[in-house]
């Protein structure tokens, strides 16, 4: 499902609640606006940075934690996965599409550290925001309206899963980590990073029912997913002027 048919919705009459839930419904979105330039950059942490370049041999609950804070913080991350569940309501569709997207990102996430396969950071990171837009013109039905056309949702989730995974790797190749321990480490950190996003998904799944039961939930998705769409494109405006810079 996606906004394509919220023209048929007929508007209601806002009562003071309504009005309350939709100023806390953009309060949020305005301090998502306001996020400083360290959430788009969504670089190392240097202490953790400076931790796994100091340790070797096998580290399995530092690497799961650093693989849950990863995505727990990962706001671009966070932001697709977000995307992706908004119109889905059965728990087997959400199951369906956030392995997809596990599948993705792991896979890549995996192979790209342990062949070292590098991707300019800038690049990637880019390529992950183009993912939210993509995401929330998909909501929109904005791929209808323009084009007549309908991409796969499902094969989208995987394709844009393996850019996550490749954007994870960036990272991971960052900690600059001793090859000793490194097969266990990095699928400790891919535990990590599975049991982050399955508390992130849990919070918005939370927050999702309350606000679907709402009489208003049609008429704030819309705003929603265009606020989504223009932090995708401040995400690749700030990555590619990133790149420019950095050359």
């Amino acid at each position: 499902m996606n906004l394509f048919v919220l023209h048929e919705v007929k508007a209601v009459p806002i009562c003071w609640a309504t009005l309350l839930r939709k100023g806390i419904v953009y309060l949020i979105l305005a301090l998502l606006l306001v996020v400083s330039t360290d959430v788009f950059a969504h670089a190392v942490a240097q202490g953790d940075k400076g931790y796994i370049q100091e340790i070797t041999g096998t580290n399995i609950i530092s690497f799961m934690y650093l693989g849950a804070k990863h995505m727990v913080t990962g706001y671009d991350h966070i932001l697709f996965l977000f995307g992706v569940i908004f119109f889905l309501y059965k728990m087997k569709h959400i199951a369906l599409y956030v392995s997809l997207f596990a599948l993705g990102h792991s896979s890549t996430m995996l192979l790209g550290v342990y062949f070292n396969i590098g991707i300019n950071s800038y690049i990637i990171d880019a390529i992950i925001g183009l993912s939210v837009v993509y995401k929330a013109m998909d909501n929109l039905g904005a791929f209808q309206r323009w084009f007549d056309v309908q991409p796969n949702p499902k094969l989208a989730t995987l394709l844009f899963g393996f850019c996550h995974g490749f954007g994870l790797s960036s990272k991971i190749i960052e900690y600059d980590i001793s090859p000793d321990g490194l097969i266990p480490n990095l699928l400790a950190f891919n535990i990590g990073v599975e049991i982050g996003q399955l508390l992130a998904l849990g919070g918005i799944l939370i927050v999702m029912g309350f606000w679907r039961r709402q009489t208003s939930f049609y008429r704030q998705a819309y705003s929603v997913n265009v606020v989504m769409m223009s932090l995708g494109f401040m995400l690749i405006g700030y990555q590619l002027t990133g790149y420019v810079v950095a050359q």
